[in-house]
């Protein structure tokens, strides 16, 4: 188990700071625990942050917070007033006009890459809906949006149904925290920070709308979009005050008990979508089924389910000419996070027209390449000590019955393998058997000390190109 507390970098694109403890609960539900578990074994997901925002390639929301924040900073012509942005920023409903959006490209490209899950912002902490929702005429389908009169304006039913038909698991991201809500930010009094406005227990009736607009909407998104598997809640501040951590900075600020009855929103959400995942991030208990670690990786294994969340580009969002992690550097990613019993959701943020830059179609397509190398190397395996040791990750089947050692590349040149690569505490019985994945038909040679094993690279291989970014060795028990 790691540390009681894990500390993540908090940059201009990272507002929130995440914490666990030992306070995680194992779903009592079956049909949870089931679905939790093909999750498990499916690793790799994509994540995306879509809204009006992307028009002016700006971090997604957080600018309309009144916080002196890095992320929450106002730019541009309409930044001199707070008033004046909030008005410019609404009035980006009457320009989203995605005329490119087709998501069936998205999901051929992310199955090409070996994803296998979703997870769509259908709404985000400013409010406007991704979906169709009958709570709020702050959404893509409205008259007000020109986008409303394509036939495919319920966008995030159509990315859904995209997906779903590809085989993926389908997730909807959904902000608790509503900042367009006259019940979150009442109107009669000026927002002071990310919080609710007024405190709720002075003002029941208020908050009790805004409970009700919460359940109601996700009542929507699991009623009429098809199999959601996983709801994934962001804006952890809307939280029980009694499940406040005094030992994260941001948790400190929150002012109020913001209990917005998870249990009755878990309730009829599984009624209708049985096995839902629930993640109230950085909430523990009993509605958060799996830990969301934010632009981060953990040193070790977790004993609970886990998910790191990380941007290919530098922000969530959409900003032009973004700058994209390597290829190598994303398959490292994919690695190390597996073999410490993690999955990978990878962020892509479309642009305002409604589609992905070409650099992350490309960044896919290579991974896709390595993928279909060494998939059985990824998919259904389980951590292995000593889980990175250098440049070597380990990792073994669920069945236990063979172990996967991938050797990392420098760089996203093609690799050269040593003479000799050396496992560590890991002595095979003469039974074993070795495979190297890139060049299955190889005869790999090797030996065992009784505390470690020597593999023995062939001498084709120490001169010349064997794949990029990771190769890997299967040793079949």
């Amino acid at each position: 188990m790691i540390a009681a507390l894990l500390l993540f970098a908090v940059s201009a694109l990272n507002a929130q700071q995440h914490n666990f403890s030992d306070s995680y609960v194992v779903p009592h539900d079956t049909l949870v625990q089931q679905k939790l578990s093909q999750w498990q074994d499916i690793k790799f997901g994509l994540l995306m942050h879509w809204g009006t925002y992307s028009q002016w390639g700006i971090v997604e929301s957080w600018s309309i917070c009144p916080e002196d924040e890095g992320w929450t900073q106002r730019k541009g012509p309409y930044s001199s007033s707070y008033n004046g942005y909030i008005k410019a920023y609404e009035n980006l409903q009457t320009t989203f006009n995605p005329t490119k959006f087709a998501p069936e490209k998205w999901a051929a490209a992310a199955k090409d890459a070996g994803m296998k899950y979703v997870v769509f912002t259908t709404k985000h902490h400013d409010g406007f809906c991704m979906f169709d929702t009958k709570e709020t005429d702050y959404k893509i389908t409205s008259d007000k949006t020109p986008f409303s009169a394509n036939p495919r304006s319920n966008v995030a039913k159509e990315i859904f149904n995209a997906f779903r038909k590809d085989g993926f698991m389908v997730g909807a991201y959904f902000s608790k925290p509503d900042w367009h809500c006259p019940d979150y930010w009442w109107p009669y009094f000026p927002p002071k920070d990310r919080n609710v406005n007024y405190d709720p227990k002075k003002y029941p009736e208020k908050w009790n709308g805004f409970k009700n607009y919460t359940y109601n909407q996700i009542k929507e998104l699991m009623t009429g979009y098809g199999t959601v598997d996983i709801l994934w809640l962001d804006g952890g501040w809307v939280r029980p005050y009694s499940t406040i951590d005094t030992s994260v900075e941001w948790q400190r600020t929150i002012p109020y008990d913001q209990d917005i009855d998870m249990a009755r929103i878990a309730k009829m959400a599984r009624t209708y979508q049985p096995g839902l995942l629930i993640v109230d991030r950085t909430v523990s208990g009993e509605f958060e089924n799996y830990v969301t670690p934010e632009q981060t990786i953990p040193k070790e294994p977790m004993k609970h389910p886990w998910e790191s969340c990380i941007t290919m580009g530098n922000s969530w969002s959409y900003v032009p000419n973004d700058t994209y992690k390597p290829t190598n550097e994303l398959v490292h990613m994919l690695l190390k996070i597996i073999s410490r019993g993690g999955n990978f959701l990878l962020n892509i943020g479309p642009s305002p027209e409604g589609d992905w830059s070409d650099t992350a179609y490309s960044r896919l397509q290579e991974i896709g390449t390595w993928m279909k190398i060494h998939n059985e190397a990824v998919y259904n395996t389980i951590p292995l000590a000593p889980y990175e040791d250098g440049k070597l990750i380990y990792l073994q089947s669920k069945d236990k019955k063979n172990i996967y050692v991938h050797v990392l590349s420098d760089n996203n040149d093609a690799m050269v393998l040593p003479s000799n690569i050396i496992l560590n505490n890991l002595p095979l019985n003469k039974a074993s058997r070795i495979v190297l994945l890139d060049a299955p038909k190889e005869k790999i040679k090797w030996q065992s000390t009784g505390i470690a094993t020597v593999i023995q690279v062939p001498s084709k291989f120490q001169n010349n190109a064997v794949g990029k970014y990771a190769v890997t060795f299967k040793i079949i028990l």
